[in-house]
């Protein structure tokens, strides 16, 4: 007992004597350049006067190579069919529809410490890079594709790998190397020396450890009815002081109740020691597990932190968004309000202990987890200094709360919403609303929403939603049978908000975020119990519904950033994402005087001293680049500067210092995908 006390103690020691921030260095050692999650730079160098000056001081290929179908044969090709030799040929259904992993979707936020960035990419390699010249330095490769396809993956992706360092104080009992530790598609752990990329040896075992160990219902190797492994790793794990904070990616297209439960972990960094454990899903005794009747809490898997977390180093506070639990779009066989699903969750770093949550959604069937990091910052409002948390979230609310107490900054109202029609199903009668910041995304449908740049188009739009159910926010999805119409969502069940997430200016308190106006249309089926289905229904597609013309059935804006004003609670602009030229010149709508539409494809964003700045790309690029780097005003959002990029931008941007200059990288598509970086010309 003494010597777990002396444990704690020590980690609280640590998780107290680390800084909050460490971007204003010139480094980025968290995926989201600090662990408040600000993705915020006081870097300067490059302003609005200078942006179109920026060249490519280097690009980075993927060590993954490429993967890709060949025009004639259908055979797979490319450099990165030899990393894939040592798979047999006779085993196709080793990968999901026995294809091969895709490898471009570089996702990869890279991290900069020293003069090293390092990345992870798709199939779970670790690389470290020069920061001055982009040369590959070292390349760990724990061979996770033999496992077969990641979790929910037919386009294999990670976003990033988290750094450790022991801290330099006189309590360290031994001097212990720099650390890069990431998750896997297959479910492990990797933790590699920073300086060489060989495994650390005393951590776990070799190196690794086995995150599928003493979770409930999963099995190594285990897949689901798609052919794609249940449990993985594929968002950076978090580091606070001495403490490794993982979540999962887990299965949720199921045709069966019985899931892994999204268990959230704390490990040592030191040596891989499992050190406390938070379940999402409540035990029998915990607090919430009465919100799971009739013994669903016991058979209910996902509820998991699949995105980025965040974290209040010096008070040792991890906040945890949380996902929906299983079934995504079907809750029958799980009544109850369901915590903690669709949860804001802060927990101590040190031992995992519940210290506040808020529920966003109760007893979800829309998939609106909580899709990505929670911001921190202090807040000065009416004098007083507030440490603030502000969720983003997919339905296209911020709920802004005090950090430590977990009290909402502005009130949360529940509101009545409608009750669903499914079989089985019994939905809560309310939902929150927070009454600030208003919400930046478009909610709900009605036939005003509709597509009318001519009356004509606004006749067939009108004709098309007739298939359909509409309604406000939160209308539940309902069966399409019997004379009854498949509900649209919007936003859809991509968000609103998704994993780029937003980010927060501590200077002047206002948050940035990103958003896409998308629809969903959801229908079910019963799954076949000789498949192994044991849920009452499942939904067999989640797309969105086309409008007439192969327009969008909404009006714009199609994608948008939107500045809040957290001090206020009040929006200070709105700037559409690109011209949404695709639509513009759409055949009939040509000779109109359309104004910006939006619609770009679009990166995470990134804040320095004086810009906003995110990748953007076009749906139809036409015979312009593919992509850009686009520069903002971060009073106003209008577009002061771009840069063309050499591919569609994937990753989020970071920033970061070479000596005496300022370096802004990010990731695009190509062949190979690759990590590119930009800065000003050195003076001759």
């Amino acid at each position: 007992m003494y010597l777990r006390f002396l444990q704690l103690a020590l980690l609280h020691f640590a998780l107290s004597s680390v800084a909050l921030s460490q971007t204003k260095t010139g480094e980025w050692r968290h995926y989201g350049g600090d662990s408040a999650s600000t993705k915020y730079s006081p870097l300067a160098q490059i302003d609005a006067s200078n942006f179109a000056e920026l060249e490519t001081l280097w690009e980075w290929s993927s060590v993954d190579g490429w993967v890709s179908r060949s025009e004639s044969g259908g055979e797979w090709w490319g450099k990165a069919k030899d990393v894939f030799a040592a798979i047999k040929d006779d085993e196709p259904e080793l990968w999901r529809g026995g294809l091969a992993p895709r490898t471009r979707s570089l996702k990869v936020t890279p991290l900069k410490v020293g003069d090293q960035l390092f990345v992870v990419t798709p199939i779970y390699q670790a690389a470290a890079i020069d920061a001055r010249t982009g040369a590959t330095q070292w390349v760990y490769n724990p061979k996770s594709y033999e496992a077969g396809t990641p979790t929910m993956s037919l386009l294999w992706n990670h976003r990033g790998p988290a750094y450790w360092e022991p801290a330099d104080d006189s309590t360290a009992l031994e001097k212990l190397e720099p650390r890069i530790i990431w998750g896997t598609g297959d479910g492990w752990l990797i933790a590699v020396n920073a300086e060489t990329g060989r495994p650390i040896q005393s951590f776990g075992s070799n190196g690794r450890i086995d995150l599928m160990e003493g979770l409930l219902r999963a099995e190594r190797g285990d897949r689901d009815y798609l052919n794609a492994l249940r449990y993985s790793l594929s968002s950076p794990p978090l580091v606070v002081g001495n403490v490794v904070v993982t979540g999962s990616s887990i299965a949720d297209r199921r045709i069966t109740k019985e899931a892994i439960p999204g268990d959230v972990r704390g490990w040592d960094a030191r040596t891989g020691e499992l050190l406390w454990t938070f379940h999402t899903i409540p035990h029998a005794g915990e607090f919430g597990h009465d919100t799971w009747l009739e013994g669903s809490a016991e058979y209910t898997g996902n509820v998991n932190v699949w995105t980025m977390m965040s974290a209040d180093v010096e008070r040792g506070i991890v906040y945890l968004p949380i996902g929906t639990p299983t079934n995504d779009f079907y809750g029958g066989h799980r009544p109850g309000d369901n915590l903690f699903a669709e949860s804001l969750v802060a927990v101590e770093a040190a031992n995992g202990k519940r210290l506040w949550h808020f529920q966003t959604v109760h007893h979800g069937v829309w998939d609106y987890d909580l899709p990505a990091a929670p911001n921190l910052i202090d807040l000065e409002i009416d004098g007083t200094i507030v440490p603030a948390v502000a969720q983003i979230t997919k339905q296209g609310f911020t709920f802004v709360f005090n950090r430590v107490t977990g009290e909402p900054l502005w009130p949360i109202e529940e509101r009545a919403v409608p009750s669903s029609t499914m079989p089985g199903e019994l939905l809560s009668e309310t939902q929150p609303h927070p009454t600030k910041p208003p919400p930046f995304e478009a909610q709900g449908v009605t036939e005003s929403d509709l597509i009318d740049f001519t009356p004509e188009i606004k006749a067939e739009a009108l004709e098309i939603a007739k298939g359909f159910q509409l309604g406000p926010l939160f209308t539940p999805p309902s069966l399409k049978a019997n004379g009854t119409k498949a509900t649209l969502q919007r936003p859809g069940l991509g968000g609103g908000a998704n994993w780029h997430g937003a980010a927060v200016d501590p200077e002047t308190g206002l948050l940035y975020v990103p958003s896409r106006n998308s629809i969903t249309a959801v229908t079910f089926y019963t799954p076949d119990p000789e498949e192994g289905g044991s849920l009452r229904y499942t939904h067999r597609s989640a797309g969105g519904s086309a409008g007439p013309r192969n327009l969008p059935l909404f009006k714009p804006p199609y994608s948008r950033m939107t500045a809040i004003d957290l001090t206020t609670g009040e929006h200070a602009w709105m700037q559409p994402l690109g011209t949404g030229d695709h639509i513009r010149n759409h055949p009939d709508l040509a000779h109109l005087d359309l104004p910006p539409l939006g619609g770009d494809r679009y990166t995470g964003p990134l804040l320095t001293k004086t810009l906003l700045i995110q990748g953007q790309a076009q749906i139809e690029a036409g015979d312009g680049p593919p992509g850009w780097l686009v520069a903002r005003n971060k009073t106003n959002g209008i577009e002061v500067g771009r840069f063309p990029l050499p591919g569609i931008p994937i990753g989020s941007p970071m920033t970061y210092t070479n000596g005496d200059r300022q370096v802004i990288a990010i990731t695009v598509s190509g062949n190979p995908p690759r990590l590119i970086a930009v800065g000003l010309p050195s003076e001759p």
